[in-house]
């Protein structure tokens, strides 16, 4: 997807923590989150190196779009 991204859910081993985020290149975002790069981000205080769910779309703004849609809902709606 060259100029579209993704919105994304990571979980920890225990599925008890969620994180919603969006970006342009999946795979990189998600070894990102695996390997710890930002020490002190949500991701990495929380252990959350599971991805649970993507969507890819054509813009980035849907996207973003999106994002807001999921963080707006429920975590049961999750």
């Amino acid at each position: 997807m060259k100029y579209g991204g993704y919105t994304y859910i990571m979980t920890n081993k225990n599925n008890t923590v969620l994180y919603t985020g969006v970006t342009s290149n999946l795979i990189k975002r998600v070894y990102e989150h695996k390997e710890s790069i930002f020490p002190d981000s949500f991701t990495s205080k929380y252990n959350l190196n599971k991805l649970v769910y993507f969507e890819g779309f054509n813009r980035i703004e849907d996207a973003i779009a999106r994002e807001k849609q999921i963080k707006g809902g429920s975590r049961r709606k999750k």
